[in-house]
């Protein structure tokens, strides 16, 4: 008698595990049921992937979805959709909303807000504090958390753990990977005085590449003083990279799409405001050397660093203008676009979204297009051309530093748990988006 599955996704280039080859993958109750030849096998749904590629689901790790508390920029049904519409299947938010993602009440707060409204698979970081130290080690393993989220250098909000005794304290009280903003916030107060009214250029004199390795060589420290295992995010300085390649004992590593792609002065010569982001974008050395940490295998996984902001906000003169800016909706494209011409291969690009993931922070069941886990599947046309505007994005704040982008691959469908929620730039599934699970946390 022949196999029946729910879904079938017929005919496309596999790219897992096992390599990459033309392949079926049959899904049932939501989970890869089989991978293989499955023509003699019925389904009650058929996808047919002739000429398309399909890849184990992104999994953006890093962005900032900015509810409860400004919604203005944007709030998580228009983030959750952004992800799909760009082919990601998951997302880690970060805590620095209003009020800051820093206690159990918060936490559920935002679980409860996702429901029946995020499109995309979810989890939320819990932000560490100098008062809730003594609390993380409860929080970290609350179901829906990622983690615990530390800013060494003052960003978009709140949230701020400048000084060694603070980090120390807040991995003293966890046991999970915690992940860092890594900035030396002593020096950046030395430097803000160097920021030029109305001069985007300066941004990188200010928060220097200095500022950003001698945080993470203090971080790096503590780490293996006390044996804990560190997330370095949005790393953006050929040193850091260097210096990280020796420490992978302890520390894993995050870039992201417009760290690699756009480079200082003219990104802020072009794009004003729009190029604004902590850590900045830098010169083209500091590029090479994030590509060579790509190469090496010193980076572990890519994150959007998502952080918007409205037209409104962008349009004040620098340094009042804030920092961030979206790409959860664009990573997918703008990184296709590289292995195209390249840069790394779809493998590669398959390690940093969703094999890194699982490895760093301990997926229960994603992160793996393999039998049992789950059928989450980003679906490529390799060869579509397609330019990146403004109007595309759904993301609340309604622009993308990419506009005019010529970008070479294109997601066309985006399947989470074996329903497909994309296709075609339409989302065509009602938001039944879940929390992700952890291996971590699977008793809470």
């Amino acid at each position: 008698m022949a196999e029946t599955f729910d879904l079938i996704v017929r005919g496309g280039e596999v790219v897992n595990h096992a390599g990459r080859g033309i392949a079926d993958i049959g899904v049932r109750g939501g989970k890869v049921a089989a991978i293989g030849d499955l023509s003699q096998a019925s389904a009650g749904e058929v996808f047919d992937a002739t000429g398309l590629t399909v890849l184990p689901g992104v999994i953006d790790s890093q962005v900032h979805f900015r509810e409860p508390g400004l919604e203005w920029k944007e709030d998580l049904q228009t983030g959750g959709r952004s992800a799909v519409l760009g082919g990601v299947v998951a997302v880690f938010e970060m805590p620095n909303t209003e009020p800051t993602t820093t206690d159990a009440p918060a936490l559920e707060d935002k679980l409860a807000r996702a429901k029946g409204r995020m499109d995309c698979d979810h989890a939320f970081y819990v932000g560490g504090t100098h008062e809730n130290t003594a609390y993380l080690g409860e929080l970290e393993r609350l179901p829906g958390c990622c983690g615990v989220k530390v800013f060494m250098g003052a960003s978009t909000g709140t949230l701020l753990v400048a000084d060694d005794a603070g980090v120390e304290a807040v991995l003293r009280n966890i046991k999970r990977r915690a992940a860092f903003h890594s900035e030396d916030e002593y020096r950046l107060a030395e430097r803000r005085p160097l920021a030029r009214t109305g001069d985007w250029t300066s941004h990188p004199e200010v928060r220097d590449a200095e500022s950003a390795i001698r945080s993470t060589e203090r971080l790096v420290r503590l780490a293996q003083g006390l044996g804990k295992r560190i997330h370095v995010l949005h790393v953006t300085t050929k040193e850091e990279i260097a210096y990280l390649a020796k420490h992978k004992d302890v520390a894993s590593v995050e870039v992201t799409p417009q760290h690699l792609t756009l480079t200082a002065p003219e990104a802020y010569e072009r794009m004003k405001a729009f190029a604004q982001m902590n850590p900045p974008i830098r010169s083209a050395d500091h590029v090479a050397g994030l590509w060579a940490g790509i190469a090496s295998g010193v980076a572990d996984v890519m994150g959007s660093d998502h952080a918007p902001h409205t037209l409104e906000e962008k349009a004040r003169p620098y340094p009042a203008s804030p920092s961030g800016m979206p790409g959860v909706q664009t990573l997918v494209p703008v990184m296709l676009t590289h292995v195209n011409a390249g840069k790394l291969s779809l493998e590669r690009f398959v390690d940093l979204t969703s094999a890194g993931p699982h490895r760093v922070f301990g997926l229960a069941d994603k992160g793996r297009l393999a039998e049992g886990f789950d059928a989450d599947l980003t679906i490529v046309d390799m060869k579509a051309r397609r330019t990146i505007t403004h109007a595309q994005m759904a993301t609340r704040s309604g622009w993308t530093p990419f506009d005019g982008f010529e970008a070479h691959g294109w997601p066309v469908a985006t399947i989470i748990r074996g329903r497909v929620v994309m296709r075609d730039d339409e989302v065509v599934a009602p938001a039944l988006g879940e929390p992700v699970r952890f291996l971590e946390t699977l008793a809470g």
